[in-house]
């Protein structure tokens, strides 16, 4: 089998590309967001909750924290496409695979960033 037809075997399987490139989307889009951070409360732009929205101090650790924590998380789902190579599953069940690494990223994400807030905001 040649070179080419291997790349395109490979970036073939919805486990590679929705986890490599959603991963390479997280880690660009924390960078961005580390350094040009929202600099006021807004609905547009930003790690937009309520407990982050609720003042300019925890909007501010809000940004910081999650850009840095996304940006983790995004190289944690990338080179989860890793998965892959050991696997041998239809694309059906890879797509569903690749989909569920991505939400249970975002889900584990809102966790963190969330019991951050709370921690850092309960001992004032």
């Amino acid at each position: 089998m040649k070179i080419n037809e291997s790349l395109n075997i490979m970036f073939e399987n919805p486990l590679i590309n929705i986890t490599f490139f959603g991963g390479l989307i997280f880690i660009v889009a924390g960078f961005i967001m580390y350094k040009f951070p929202p600099k006021n409360i807004n609905s547009l732009y930003g790690y937009r909750t309520s407990s982050s929205m609720e003042n300019q101090e925890k909007w501010d650790f809000a940004q910081n924290y999650s850009s840095k924590e996304m940006m983790k998380l995004g190289f944690l789902l990338s080179i989860s496409c890793l998965f892959s190579l050991i696997t041998n599953f239809d694309n059906l069940t890879n797509m569903f695979i690749g989909l569920g690494l991505m939400i249970l990223m975002l889900i584990i994400l809102l966790l963190r960033v969330e019991k951050a807030i709370k921690i850092k905001f309960s001992e004032k």
